[in-house]
């Protein structure tokens, strides 16, 4: 497997890892900052992960009866960046047609630095 194909599976395991641990979490517009510092804090740390910024929707939140929303698929926006060896890839969580859908954006290699 290269490098490239590699980055593309850490950022697409990312994501459905993300979305599959925190779909159903306790919500509102007041909590709604600490849970995307939360996400991104956890995230940063596994292998290959260069950056992450979690965005959530907070339209989407309406109270139940206890005075709290759900966190859904829907309300995530969430941009991520893995590097394996000198490939990076870009990928993303957001809603598209009333989906959150996760895709690939960019995907781009450096060149290593020489000594010559």
């Amino acid at each position: 497997m290269s490098d490239r194909e590699q980055a593309i599976f850490e950022a697409g395991i990312k994501l459905g890892a993300l979305y599959h641990q925190w779909v159903g979490t306790p919500i509102s517009q007041e909590s709604a900052a600490s849970v995307e510092s939360a996400i991104e804090k956890a995230v940063i740390l596994q292998p290959f992960v260069e950056e992450i910024t979690v965005r959530l929707d907070r339209s989407l939140m309406k109270k139940n009866v206890f005075g709290y929303s759900e966190l859904s698929g829907l309300m995530f926006d969430v941009e991520i960046v893995t590097r394996v060896g000198f490939s990076y890839c870009r990928a993303v969580l957001s809603p598209e047609t009333g989906y959150p859908l996760m895709k690939i954006a960019e995907c781009h290699e450096i060149a290593p630095f020489s000594d010559h």
